[in-house]
């Protein structure tokens, strides 16, 4: 029955996502009558938010012990802060409510994914074959918001993203609890993340390799269009590219046990350093909408692996803030820092160079990968 309850809970969740987030840009622009300037201060706010705000959700669901409550104050907050941001037309006043929308939106993913994890151990269920639903709904989201607003009014992308967030939180609702009294000391807590260097390095990996994935998201439709492409051909970029990670997130779990978590999330991130060194080379059109599934195999295969990881090395009282402060770091930090970068880059040189960029750093994280690959080959070959 929970697992029913996950994957409908994971579709509703990312399809609110998908059909507010590709779209806001074009309702600041078209309905508001923002320039480009104002739309990309709006924009950037989500991430620098999230990378002081996501792991106090984190904290706070391991202080209390109540990971579902705690997650349904943040599907609510984050519905009602939408229906506001519905309401406003003042630059400043979209400002202010943008920045309190990802102050508790940054809390759904990680909690979510916690309360997953816990539950699929249990369980003996798979990660993948839940989250994937989250995949599909996103994918589902884009066409269907998008034909909704043409038909009516973009303010009904705001109407669905309020609408599924509220009957997400009843769903939320039905989740199971962690089943724990024992509090946690947040001081102790963040210590000992601290003193786990294999977590520490991990972060670093995750900012390499997340930060270019996320920042994707802002520079994809650029270079489509740079090479002809129309908005439509953007549109239909998207759907390829998070209609991929579904089926590669179903099979993740079995892929882990059979070749290893490191060998996993080094193929992964070899992909993501494959696709953006590519698009260097302006490759024909074509070619850039077949490489779309990449994504699938590189995002569908790297969620569910490095989640688990960041469960496997991180003590069970801390694992909620554990996994909040990856999700800040990749969600947060590297998104918001590639996407910085990319900016001075695309305004001094070429969208491909921002490409260069993103595939440099994914090779950073990849040669860390590599190492402690061969490290963990190095001890089992010893044992």
């Amino acid at each position: 029955m929970y697992t029913r309850i996950f994957r409908m809970f994971y579709f509703l969740q990312f399809f609110s996502f998908g059909s507010l987030f590709p779209l806001l840009s074009v309702y600041l622009k078209d309905e508001v009558g923002l320039s480009g300037t104002e739309i990309g201060m709006i924009m950037s706010i989500s991430p620098i938010v999230m990378i002081f705000i996501q792991p106090i959700w984190g904290m706070i669901s391991d202080y209390t012990r109540k990971p579902v409550q705690v997650l349904i104050v943040s599907l609510l907050g984050t519905a009602f802060f939408g229906f506001m941001y519905s309401l406003v037309h003042s630059y400043v006043w979209l400002l202010v409510i943008a920045a309190l929308l990802a102050v508790m939106q940054s809390g759904i993913v990680p909690l979510s994914d916690s309360i997953t994890l816990h539950y699929v151990q249990k369980a003996n269920e798979r990660y993948g074959s839940i989250r994937l639903w989250g995949a599909l709904g996103f994918a589902a989201a884009v066409p269907i918001a998008g034909q909704v607003a043409q038909l009516f009014h973009l303010h009904f992308i705001f109407y669905i993203f309020v609408a599924l967030l509220i009957i997400s939180s009843v769903l939320a609702w039905k989740l199971p609890r962690e089943q724990s009294s024992a509090k946690v000391n947040i001081r102790e807590g963040m210590k000992a993340l601290i003193r786990i260097p294999r977590f520490l390095l991990f972060l670093l990996t995750t900012f390499l390799v997340f930060g270019p994935i996320y920042a994707n998201n802002f520079y994809f439709g650029i270079l489509i269009t740079d090479l002809g492409g129309t908005l439509a051909g953007v549109g239909l970029a998207f759907l390829l590219a998070a209609g991929s990670e579904a089926p590669f997130m179903k099979f993740a779990d079995g892929v882990v046990r059979k070749f290893g978590m490191m060998s996993v999330l080094l193929v992964a991130t070899a992909l993501s350093c494959a696709r953006w060194t590519f698009y260097f080379f302006e490759p024909p059109l074509a070619i850039v909408y077949a490489t779309t599934i990449v994504q699938g195999a590189s995002v569908g295969l790297f969620i569910p692996a490095a989640l688990q990881y960041v469960r496997d090395i991180t003590p069970a009282h801390v694992r909620t803030t554990a996994v909040s402060l990856y999700a800040t770091v990749g969600n947060g930090l590297g998104s918001w820092f590639c996407t910085f970068a990319g900016g001075y880059i695309l305004e001094r040189w070429t969208i491909e160079h921002v490409y260069l960029f993103f595939g440099l750093l994914t090779f950073g994280g990849m040669v860390i990968f590599a190492w402690q690959s061969k490290k963990t080959l190095h001890k089992v070959s010893e044992v």
